[in-house]
């Protein structure tokens, strides 16, 4: 079965390194995947990882059938190693500076080498976990690279966790840094959105520790009168529960991208 499933997938997938001096520790490791169907240019969908992750998870882990949906959608699929920062520019630890790393290096170079249309209508990111607050919070800070946004369980307001998984060493203890805490949530983004820019979709498990955040998002959203779509469905924060999310969002992802 394996040997089938291998043959069945054209795409070629690539683990590159890329030297950096915005994140410590370089190169930062990433998995791309392209199609070989014949096109010449091919949208982009940015899969971020979770806490404790690293770049192989998406494709080594939790969805082995990404090579496959790259061709049968014609998707370039892009994950970095996402190092634990929250996606942030720590404002507390200066080196750290994924957002800007993601946004000013990376993006550039995967346009630059592979077959991809530059362009932000052709360009999504999501991710799990701690990926899906870094997809929600690079998408609406940056619509004009990211045309769309997704999160499955995503951490998308970071408040009701203050001593939780590293986000403290990121941003300064949160007693003490409030309007920080507050700055870096992606629910208190809501406001600066417009319509359609970016498109959004998000989606949690009713049985995740992330379900009420993402409920209270949706509705700051519905207020906002943000057009998303936001899936609630039985799960919890698992490698189950992403594996089947991330089919739905990149059927979304091929229907934004077609239109």
């Amino acid at each position: 079965m394996a040997f089938v499933a291998l043959c069945c997938s054209a795409a070629k997938v690539d683990t590159i390194a890329l030297n950096t001096k915005l994140v410590p520790d370089a190169p930062v490791n990433a998995i791309v995947i392209t199609p070989t169907t014949g096109q010449e240019a091919y949208p982009t969908v940015y899969l971020l990882n979770g806490y404790s992750g690293c770049h192989n998870d998406w494709y080594n882990i939790i969805q082995p059938r990404l090579a496959e949906l790259s061709d049968l959608y014609g998707m370039v699929m892009v994950m970095p190693d996402g190092r634990d920062s929250w996606y942030w520019d720590s404002p507390a630890v200066p080196e750290m500076k994924m957002e800007s790393f993601i946004t000013t290096e990376l993006v550039p170079y995967i346009d630059a080498n592979y077959p991809t249309i530059p362009q932000a209508a052709k360009r999504a990111i999501t991710g799990l976990s701690m990926g899906g607050q870094g997809g929600l919070w690079l998408a609406m800070r940056h619509p004009d690279m990211f045309g769309t946004g997704g999160s499955t369980s995503g951490g998308v307001d970071i408040r009701p966790f203050p001593k939780n998984w590293k986000m403290a060493k990121w941003l300064g203890p949160e007693a003490e840094n409030q309007k920080v805490w507050d700055e870096h949530a992606v629910i208190n983004l809501v406001p600066t959105v417009k319509p359609g820019a970016p498109n959004i979709i998000f989606d949690c498990g009713v049985d995740d520790f992330f379900y009420e955040v993402n409920v209270n998002l949706h509705n700051a959203l519905l207020d906002a009168k943000i057009p998303h779509d936001f899936i609630s469905r039985p799960g919890n924060h698992s490698r189950e529960y992403w594996r089947n999310s991330i089919l739905y969002q990149l059927l979304y992802f091929n229907e934004i991208f077609n239109r």
